[in-house]
């Protein structure tokens, strides 16, 4: 059904001041205006919601956004009992901080969920009013029911999605960011123990206290891997990729082939077999000690420096080909006139690439380097198959030498069950990837170039 003229014009304050008793009573009883200009599945359903969130308000939310404040008084523990003049210890249940917490932030969603709900139902009040104001006819349930199937299907189909999205995504991330602000550690395990509300303690002890000889060094190790994982990849993808591409080269299809045959490979059998190729004890040094170029093993992974420049070389061995493969189409699909008309006017081959080829393929590539910059960031599987994060360092809580953030939130997870410190390393590597992509992408050619279109 079509929207009345009026009904942008109106406002729900001024329908509720200027509309009769059915349209001021449904601010208070959901559906009344519904039910009384005959509307009566419609208002049914809106009274139903409201009587049911008025239920569940006092029985279980009130009670759930209680335990989300205090996050639990009773401690498991063991209470003694006397049957019969004999003395039991009896194990009393508690409070579980985990699912208090969970249950509280779920009320708080529910109730704006209802929120929205009540807010449809103030604008189908509006609605009415607007229609018996014209004149016009107000529409029936079966009418209003096609509106969704047609003229706002997109809305309909968007809900269940949305559903999911809100229990599945958006519960357990406000979940993981409320941790920060606890004491949920390995010494505050429910439901043994309680944990409660710390504020920004955790914050101050990752960036000022005793985390920060550790979180310090470990970030700023992040952040030279992803430059140099980054750069790397792309120069010698580059490169690569103008040498396959060279005019008069030979079976460029083989060698293409070739190279994309890292691709093939799942990335973590690469992986693991580098991480054995490489061992103090394997393959390459057996070779290197049998034909007499070193006496002792080489720590390509188990000595901090060795181990660094080992990431970053294996990492382009399985990312370089992903580079050639976008380079070659870029190259491929350059105007030819303009590097023809450049040649001919006597410009080398490498003044060619400087100012024709490379700002072409930077152009092109720039939004995928940030993408693989912030991939690099977060690149647990390089780093966790490689070396695990090693080799160790004593000056480190739950971190080796080349651990990036986000395997030392793993590990902190996993290992130390510091869930509070390893929500607030989560928050940090969010921040950091959301500030760098925002900045850097609008300043890039592309952005440039699609908002002036």
């Amino acid at each position: 059904m079509a929207k009345s003229v009026l009904y942008d014009q109106v406002s729900v304050p001024q329908a509720f001041k200027e509309g009769g008793i059915d349209i001021k009573l449904s601010f208070l009883i959901m559906g009344f205006a519904n039910l009384v200009n005959k509307q009566f599945i419609k208002g049914f359903l809106f009274l139903i919601s409201e009587l049911a969130f008025l239920m569940a308000f006092v029985t279980q939310i009130i009670p759930a956004i209680k335990g989300l404040i205090t996050l639990g008084t009773n401690t498991q523990g063991m209470q003694e009992k006397v049957i019969d003049g004999v003395k039991f210890q009896v194990a009393v249940e508690g409070d579980n901080s985990m699912l208090l917490l969970i249950f509280g932030l779920a009320s708080l969603i529910f109730c704006l969920v209802f929120a929205y709900i009540y807010w449809c139902n103030l604008k189908s009040v509006r609605n009415i009013y607007v229609l018996k104001k014209e004149g016009q006819k107000i529409p029936s349930f079966k009418e209003d029911f096609l509106t969704l199937t047609n003229g706002r299907f997109h809305m309909t189909l968007m809900a269940i999605p949305l559903i999911g999205v809100l229990l599945f995504t958006v519960l357990p991330l406000i979940y993981m960011i409320c941790l920060a602000f606890t004491n949920y550690d390995h010494n505050h395990l429910p439901p043994k123990s309680l944990f409660d509300w710390v504020g920004l303690t955790n914050f101050g002890n990752i960036l000022t206290g005793r985390m920060a000889g550790t979180f310090f060094p470990v970030l700023s190790w992040t952040l030279i891997w992803a430059v140099f994982a980054t750069v790397t990849n792309f120069i010698f993808g580059v490169i690569l990729a103008l040498i396959i591409n060279t005019k008069g080269l030979k079976l460029k299809k083989l060698w293409r082939t070739i190279f994309v045959i890292t691709i093939a490979v799942p990335q973590f059998i690469s992986l693991l077999l580098m991480r054995n190729f490489l061992n103090d004890q394997g393959p390459l040094n057996a070779l290197l000690e049998k034909i007499g170029l070193i006496s002792d093993p080489l720590p390509f992974l188990s000595d901090p420096i060795w181990a660094k420049f080992s990431i970053i070389f294996v990492n382009m061995w399985v990312g370089i080909p992903f580079t050639m493969l976008v380079a070659t189409g870029i190259i491929m699909n350059l105007p030819s006139e303009q590097i023809e008309a450049a040649e001919i006017d006597g410009a080398s081959k490498f003044q060619v690439f400087k100012s024709i080829t490379f700002p072409q393929i930077l152009l092109i590539m720039t939004p995928s380097l940030i993408q693989q910059f912030i991939g690099n960031i977060n690149n647990f599987n390089v780093i966790y198959l490689l070396t695990g994060g090693g080799p160790t360092n004593s000056e480190y809580y739950q971190a080796g030498t080349t651990d990036l953030l986000v395997t030392w939130l793993y590990k902190l997870t996993v290992t130390a069950a510091d869930y509070n410190l390893a929500s607030v390393i989560g928050i940090f590597i969010f921040a950091i990837s959301a500030i760098f992509s925002l900045l850097a992408y609008t300043r890039t050619s592309s952005y440039k170039e699609g908002a002036v279109k």
